[in-house]
């Protein structure tokens, strides 16, 4: 049998490695997990609860148009239900967005490094990628505006960036909207919309009237603490939306995560809640960061990508060894750096602890 050839130079999306394999591989009882951007706190109570709820309905198919949680949402973003599309996690709307507008003799542009899915779905369907690096941790959006042509159909900004936690500001997005032609779709990949507090990140769904060529994705699977449930979603043109629907699995939100979405979703102290402690955490890092003279990007997600001067797999496997995963930045485009998501008071302090036996004994 004999797959698609370009599939294979797709790289296989690697996960943060998995707590037991991390507790069976190292004989240890307690392990923490800093490596994959998960809320510390879980997700609402009020979600845990419409959960339980639903467990009666589990032989039922859910709904496949989302059509509670969509009318729930249009509401709080004040958008009409028609301008939004569900999805599997935020993951599969990017793989709808490729699937619906890329094809062989076309290209995408993005920045490097940024998160790894836009490249790997571009391969799959065969678009040529032109990708262009960051400017100091941050999307170099005027080289990014310069490098679209006529075969560009998408170009993706991922705003806060993965993996530097780094955004662009307004200012910046609205003056490369302005050179972008109108015939390309513009994805706005906003995963850590919910941890931003820096007055100067722009506020997008306002940005539609204007720019129909826009799509903003954004999700459940992060602040709101409900990665296992899968539901991201998008907001854009009703043109656009529509074109989606044409590529989108049926039923690919179930039962289970349309109703903890909606409770979440309800559930906005919570949200501010996590959001404070989140930067509370930041700052414990990046203190203890600065004291030893390390260089991290300025980050305004709930992780930050800072440099070891070490070797990044070394690093990671020591701290392996201390029951702490995090994620290598050889992995992510930055060698010597290590990802590391912002876990609570406590797990930060052992995190940091262990750090400095790495750090002052390298």
């Amino acid at each position: 049998m004999q797959p698609k050839q370009r599939i294979l130079n797709a790289p296989v999306y690697q996960p943060g490695k998995p707590i037991e394999d991390v507790k069976r591989e190292y004989g240890l009882t307690e392990v923490i997990k800093l490596a994959s951007n998960e809320n510390p706190y879980g997700c609402s109570p009020k979600a845990k609860e419409a959960i339980v709820a639903q467990l009666d309905n589990l032989a039922i198919y859910p709904d496949g148009a989302s059509l509670q949680l969509r009318w729930d949402l249009s509401e709080f973003l004040g958008v009409k239900p028609e301008q939004l599309i569900f999805g599997n996690g935020s993951d599969e709307n990017l793989l709808m967005i490729a699937r619906a507008f890329l094809s062989e003799g076309t290209n995408t542009v993005m920045a490097k490094p940024t998160f790894s899915q836009y490249r790997s779905n571009a391969i799959i369907e065969g678009a040529e990628l032109i990708e262009v690096p960051l400017k100091e941790g941050v999307h170099d959006l005027e080289a990014m505006a310069a490098a679209v042509n006529e075969q560009t159909r998408v170009v993706w900004v991922c705003n806060p960036n993965n993996p530097s936690g780094t955004i662009v500001t307004t200012a910046e997005l609205e003056a490369f909207l302005k050179k972008v032609p109108k015939e390309v779709l513009v994805v706005l990949d906003e995963a850590y919309y919910e941890y931003v507090v820096d007055p100067e990140y722009p506020q997008t769904v306002p940005m539609l009237a204007d720019y129909p060529n826009l799509i903003i994705l954004r999700t459940f699977s992060k602040i709101y603490g409900l990665a296992t449930m899968r539901v991201g979603y998008g907001i854009a043109s009703e043109e656009i939306v529509s074109a989606l629907e044409h590529v989108r699995e049926p039923f690919n939100t179930g039962t289970l995560g349309q109703a903890a979405a909606r409770a979440a979703l309800h559930d906005q102290e919570f949200v501010v809640s996590c959001r404070e402690k989140n930067r509370a955490g930041m700052k414990q890092l990046t203190d203890r960061f600065d004291e030893w003279g390390l260089q991290y990007y300025p980050s305004q997600t709930n992780f930050v990508l800072v440099n070891l001067n070490q070797d990044s797999n070394e690093v990671f496997k020591k701290l392996l060894s201390h029951g702490i995963i995090v994620r290598s930045g050889s992995a992510l485009g930055h060698p010597g750096y290590q990802r590391i998501t912002i876990g609570t008071a406590e797990q930060n302090e052992k995190l940091l602890r262990a750090l400095e036996e790495i750090v002052k004994g390298a």
